[in-house]
């Protein structure tokens, strides 16, 4: 990781869920509920877990290889996403400021491995969609994250130079994704992965609250 801080970044790119909304216990919901539903078994957590920031097909191919299969999990699994969604939702402490005060100064995106639908209904639901120039998610690209091309295409539409921008994520899918876009990357620790889990995959930041990011 870098020692000091880069006052410069002009963009700010971020992650959704486990970043910005405190998303991830429904979403584990949603997956033993597909699971148990499709398979009658639960596999462990950490297959979730590890799989958090990818796209559902992706996830649930840790645990089928079944195509057909995958297909109704994913339909049982947003199914059960839209109907808890609204009332298993928050925003992280502080998030709402610092994205007030970023806004101020700098051009702001999201970069999420959800569709475009899902994306939008949480962040209009939580106040916080009026505060992005562009939301870029699973369905407008050919490769998800880990693959850079999200973040590529947030630079893209934001007329953004990577040099000067930072994606900022709760998982080693999202630093993964900037890293190969060639932005600098910064891991959030409030999210479901721990300390070193993220220094594996060589964040230039690691972040313990979202008012750490103002001081970016």
């Amino acid at each position: 990781m870098s020692g000091a801080i880069d006052p410069e970044f002009d963009t700010f790119l971020f992650d959704l869920d486990g970043t910005l909304i405190d998303s991830i216990e429904l979403i584990f919901r949603c997956y033993r509920h597909a699971a148990a539903t499709h398979l009658g078994e639960q596999p462990p957590s950490s297959v979730w877990r590890d799989g958090l920031g990818t796209p559902l097909r992706e996830q649930f191919r840790a645990v089928t290889s079944d195509a057909d299969l995958i297909e109704t999990m994913v339909v049982t699994y947003r199914e059960f996403h839209n109907e808890h969604h609204d009332s298993s939702v928050s925003v992280y402490p502080d998030v709402e400021e610092v994205l007030r005060a970023l806004r101020r100064r700098a051009k702001l995106g999201v970069v999420t491995s959800k569709l475009r639908a899902g994306a939008e209904r949480g962040l209009k639901l939580l106040g916080l969609f009026h505060f992005f120039d562009v939301v870029v998610t699973a369905d407008e690209v050919e490769h998800a994250k880990p693959h850079p091309e999200p973040v590529e295409t947030a630079l893209e539409r934001l007329g953004a130079s990577a040099a000067r921008s930072i994606f900022i994520g709760d998982s080693p899918h999202d630093i993964a994704s900037g890293r190969g876009a060639g932005v600098k990357t910064a891991g959030v620790l409030w999210g479901p992965f721990a300390r070193d889990e993220l220094l594996k995959a060589s964040p230039d930041f690691l972040l313990d609250s979202p008012k750490k990011i103002l001081d970016l």
